[in-house]
C-alpha cells in the first residue's frame, strides 16, 4: 500500500512527505496526473479500505473546490471585480487558508481591475482598490506582505513556476505564454496541502485571468466608443459651423449679387443720363438759340412761328432735365430678379412711343454674378442702340434658362441692317481709332470672355436681333473670339 499521512480534516494524503519540498517550483505534470492527484486511487484492490476512505473524502473536497468554482463563475457577469473576490474566497475556504493574496504586475492588464487584495482568514480583504474595509493590520505576516510586494514589482524568478510547500502554494496568472500576475495561499499548521489543491487553485486563476482579460477588452472597448463619440460630436459640430458658414457665405453672395446689379443699373443711369445732358440737350439748346436768332431777323409771320418753336424748345429742355433728375433718383433695384431688371432697362432706354415686352421662358435659377453682369450688360448696350439708331416703334426682349446655357435675344422692328452691323463690328474688333462703334465690340468680348458667342441676325420684326448664349457655368477662355454670323 502507498505511503499516506492524515490531514487535519481526515482526509488521507497519499504523497509522500519528502514530495513536499518548501518553496520549491512543482514540476509540470501531465493531464493523465492531474487526474491521478484529484481521485488518489492508485490500487483496485477491495483490501485497501483505507485508500478507499481518502478517495471518497478527497472526491469531497474536489466536488466543494467545483462547487466554489461554479460560482465564482457565475460572478463573472457581475464584472471582474466581485469574480476576483469570489477566487479568494474559493481559495480561502477551500484550503481552510489563513491568508491568500492575489495581485497584479505593474504594468500588466493596466485598464481592469483589482490589481491586488490580501485575504485573511477571517474574509477580510485588505489593501484592495476601492473596497478597501480596514488598514493594513500591523500583524500582517511578513511573507504575505512580501509576497505581494515581489508580484507587484517582479522581483523573484521562482515565482514564474507554480510552488507547493507544505502549507503554501504559489500559481503564476499566465496570459499568452507570459505571467502577468500571481495567486498565494498560506494554510493552518495541521492543514497542508497537496496536489490537488494546486489544481483547484489552478483552474481559479485561469477563470480570474480570463474574467480580467475580458474586463480590460470591455473597458478599452468603452475608450474607443468614448473617443468615437468625442469624435462624432466634434465632426457633427464641424458641420453645424460648415453649414453655418455656408449659409452665411450664400448670404454674402446675394447680397452681392444685388449690389452688383444695382451698381450695373446705376452705371447705366449715369450713362443714359450723361448723354442726353452731354448730346441731346446741349442740342435742343442750341437749337434753341438758333431758332431765336432766326426770329429776332425774321417778319412778324415767321417770327410768330418761330417763337412758338423756341417755346417748345424750352419745354424739351425741361424735359431732359426731369428725365435726367428721374434717372439720377431712381430707386434701388437690389432686391429684384434678373427678368425685372430687364424691365427696368426697358424703361429707362426707350422712349415713350416705343413699346417694349420682357419675357422669361424656362426655369429660372440663380447664376453666376459674372454671368448676370455680361447679360445686363449686353441688353442694355442692345436696347440703347435701338432707341438712339433703329428708328423702331417696337423692342422685345426675351430671357431664356437652358438646362447647360442661358440665352438673351434683343429683337427690333427698326431700320438696321445685320449685314453693315456686322462689317461695323469686325472694323470694331480690327481697332477703331476714333473709338467708335465700340459697343458692339464691347458686347461681343463680354461674351466671349465667358465662353459664350454674340450673333447679330435679321429679326422676324423686321429689324435686327442681337441673340448672346452662354454657358450654364461659365468658362474663360484665354482670348475673345469674334462673334459669328
Amino acid at each position: 500500500m502507498p505511503n499516506t499521512r492524515a490531514r487535519a480534516d481526515g482526509a488521507i494524503d497519499s504523497r509522500a512527505p519528502e514530495n513536499l519540498v518548501s518553496e520549491n517550483p512543482a514540476p509540470e505534470t501531465s493531464d493523465a496526473e492531474w487526474l491521478n492527484s484529484l481521485v488518489g486511487l492508485h490500487s483496485v484492490k477491495g483490501g485497501h479500505y483505507a485508500q478507499y476512505r481518502g478517495v471518497e473524502q478527497r472526491l469531497s473536497r474536489v466536488v466543494g473546490a467545483l462547487d466554489r468554482i461554479s460560482r465564482a463563475l457565475v460572478d463573472t457577469a457581475e464584472g471582474p471585480q466581485n469574480l476576483v473576490l469570489s477566487v479568494a474566497r474559493a481559495v480561502s475556504e477551500h484550503l481552510d487558508a489563513q491568508w491568500v493574496v492575489f495581485a497584479l504586475c505593474d504594468g500588466e492588464l493596466e485598464r481592469t481591475g483589482p490589481r491586488h487584495l490580501m485575504m485573511s482568514a477571517e474574509g477580510t480583504v485588505y489593501a484592495f482598490e476601492g473596497v478597501a474595509s480596514a488598514r493594513v493590520p500591523s500583524n500582517l505576516p511578513d511573507d504575505v506582505l512580501n509576497r505581494l510586494n515581489d508580484i507587484l514589482r517582479r522581483q523573484s524568478g521562482r515565482l514564474e513556476r507554480p510552488v507547493v510547500d507544505q502549507h503554501h502554494l504559489h500559481l503564476p496568472l499566465e496570459l499568452d505564454g507570459r505571467v502577468v500576475g500571481g495567486l498565494s495561499a498560506w494554510t493552518r499548521p495541521g492543514c497542508p496541502v497537496d496536489s490537488a489543491d494546486l489544481v483547484v487553485m489552478r483552474i481559479l486563476a485561469r477563470q480570474a485571468v480570463v474574467a480580467l482579460l475580458n474586463a480590460a477588452l470591455l473597458e478599452e472597448s468603452r475608450h474607443q466608443l468614448a473617443r468615437a463619440e468625442d469624435a462624432y460630436q466634434r465632426v457633427s459640430e464641424q458641420a453645424a459651423v460648415l453649414a453655418a458658414r455656408n449659409e452665411d457665405l450664400e448670404r454674402t453672395q446675394r447680397e452681392l449679387s444685388a449690389a452688383m446689379r444695382q451698381r450695373l443699373v446705376t452705371e447705366e443711369r449715369e450713362r443714359i443720363a450723361r448723354e442726353l445732358h452731354d448730346s441731346v440737350t446741349q442740342s435742343v439748346l442750341s437749337a434753341g438759340m438758333q431758332i431765336e436768332v432766326c426770329r429776332v431777323e425774321s417778319d412778324p409771320a415767321t417770327a410768330a412761328r418761330l417763337e412758338v418753336a423756341g417755346r417748345l424748345t424750352r419745354n424739351a429742355v425741361e424735359q431732359l432735365r426731369s428725365v435726367i433728375y428721374a434717372l439720377n433718383q431712381a430707386p434701388s433695384v437690389g432686391g429684384l430678379s434678373l427678368g425685372e431688371i430687364l424691365d427696368e432697362l426697358c424703361s429707362m432706354h426707350m422712349p415713350a412711343d416705343l413699346r417694349t415686352e420682357v419675357r422669361v421662358v424656362g426655369r429660372v435659377r440663380d447664376l453666376p454674378d459674372d454671368a448676370q453682369h455680361a447679360i445686363l450688360r449686353i441688353a442694355g448696350e442692345a436696347l440703347f442702340n435701338t432707341a438712339v439708331h433703329a428708328e423702331a416703334t417696337r423692342a422685345k426682349v426675351v430671357l431664356t434658362y437652358g438646362e447647360r446655357d442661358v440665352a438673351l435675344t434683343v429683337d427690333d422692328d427698326g431700320t438696321g441692317d445685320p449685314g453693315h452691323l456686322r462689317r461695323v463690328l469686325q472694323a470694331a474688333m480690327l481697332g477703331d481709332l476714333a473709338g467708335r462703334h465700340r459697343g458692339l465690340a464691347n458686347m461681343t468680348a463680354r461674351a466671349s470672355d465667358l465662353g459664350g458667342m454674340l450673333r447679330i441676325r435679321r429679326s422676324r420684326l423686321g429689324g435686327i436681333r442681337i441673340a448672346v448664349e452662354l454657358p450654364a457655368a461659365p468658362a474663360r477662355p484665354a482670348g475673345s473670339q469674334e462673334a459669328k454670323r
